[in-house]
């Protein structure tokens, strides 16, 4: 079982927001740097341990730039996530630039920058090179296993995924760059998203430790750094249990020990690009009841919207439900709980029992720190929610405000002002 928790008791949580317009996004500090702090921890065997934060989860930079200072690196996938963890003050060594379909720009500004280049595709060594005009002193490469490895339900079986470099490229690659004096190099793989079972990380780790084996064997090439990925999960749902992370790290060292250090591959730098992992479970979408109506069913209407957290609509996932000062309640009146969006899959629960919901009563939808905001956007012309932090002494700072009408105008042009092309 997963608690569900606040960050505060219901009254002291009320009393905190009471000025603060709904909807808005709400991150607990001190239990984000605790979390991230105990990973860390937990891999101090490892030489040189490092996890790339997922920017994709939460490009915030009041959030990075903590993690940024606990040494954490970033893990990018687009030009200005580059560019985001850069005017955080990150060097470019701590940053893993990994894409798909890969523009020259950026692998140029990661070039620029001094970042790790992850390259998804053999094609993708030519291309590099173009753009470049030469080839980093560093490379890595994204491993697709195919039907060696089967995909859990989000990230979907390898042989269908579009990522990585297939396992009869994979020693080609590594051979082709060394011929070009690539000087050091790494691994990586994605194969799950939001997993629960540590099993099938440790079967990652023996993947990837087999794998660097098999490269040094067939092409004398000795890797510096191989990196898991992300996807450890987190338990959306109550009933679920937390993926035991210390005995993950306890079997990884077993398989390294046995597999790179018996071998004398070591030392190898061990990592992971976590972004749900780390602050998921403490973020927040504060919202505020506007109707509760009666129709075929009974709708608990909100004044956020999908276009604020999509997660529910796009996967059908779950998010747990918290109504402020009713949680002694019994739970006997179920619900669809809805935003406004002119969609009918405009929904954060369907079915769900909650204590007896009113006009203007708050509602916590819980676990949304990762990939809700960040996975936001304007249809209907919603405009995004403002971010807020609670931080460890205890005050509520705004981290990222409100978009206004005049920020989603912005853009477009208006009385005849167009631009020629």
């Amino acid at each position: 079982m997963s608690l569900k928790n606040l960050p505060l008791e219901d009254k002291e949580l009320q009393d905190l927001i009471k000025d603060v317009p709904t909807p808005f996004y709400l991150y607990d500090e001190k239990a984000i740097l605790n979390n991230a702090q105990n990973f860390i921890d937990l891999f101090k065997w490892a030489p040189s341990f490092i996890n790339y934060f997922a920017v994709k989860a939460c490009p915030n930079p009041s959030i990075m730039k903590r993690l940024f200072d606990l040494g954490f690196g970033a893990d990018c996938s687009s030009l200005p996530e580059l560019e985001l963890s850069h005017k955080c003050g990150l060097p470019g060594a701590k940053m893993m630039m990994t894409s798909n379909d890969t523009p020259d720009e950026e692998f140029v500004r990661a070039y620029e920058l001094g970042a790790i280049i992850n390259l998804d595709d053999i094609t993708h060594i030519e291309a590099m090179e173009n753009a470049l005009g030469c080839v980093p002193d560093t490379i890595c490469f994204r491993y697709n296993p195919g039907p060696d490895r089967t995909g859990n339900v989000i990230i979907g079986n390898p042989v269908e995924a579009k990522y990585g470099v297939t396992k009869d490229q994979i020693i080609d690659c590594y051979r082709i760059m060394k011929e070009k004096g690539v000087k050091h190099f790494g691994l990586q793989t994605m194969v799950a998203s939001n997993e629960l079972d540590g099993d099938f990380i440790i079967e990652t780790a023996h993947m990837l430790f087999s794998l660097t084996n098999k490269i040094y064997q067939e092409t004398g090439v000795k890797l510096e750094f191989v990196d898991f990925g992300g996807g450890v999960g987190i338990p959306y749902q109550p009933e679920q249990n937390e993926m035991d992370v210390e005995y993950v790290s306890e079997q990884i060292k077993e398989l390294y020990d046995n597999l790179i250090v018996r071998n004398h591959l070591d030392p190898i730098q061990i990592s992971f690009e976590l972004g749900r992992y780390i602050l998921g479970p403490y973020g927040y979408l504060i919202s505020k009841v506007r109707h509760v109506t009666h129709k075929y069913k009974d709708y608990v209407g909100l004044d956020s919207c999908m276009a604020d957290l999509m997660r529910p609509a796009l996967y059908g996932s779950y998010h747990h439900i918290s109504v402020l000062g009713k949680k002694n309640d019994p739970k006997n009146k179920m619900y669809d709980v809805t935003g406004s969006l002119c969609e009918n899959n405009d929904k954060f629960a369907i079915d769900r029992m909650l204590p007896e919901v009113e006009r203007g009563d708050i509602l916590v939808l819980h676990d949304a720190g990762a990939h809700g905001h960040a996975m936001g956007f304007n249809y209907n012309a919603k405009l995004r929610p403002a971010e807020y932090l609670l931080t460890k002494d205890g005050t509520l700072n705004i981290i990222r405000r409100a978009q206004t009408m005049d920020d989603y105008f912005e853009t477009l042009r208006f009385d005849g002002a167009e631009v020629e092309v």
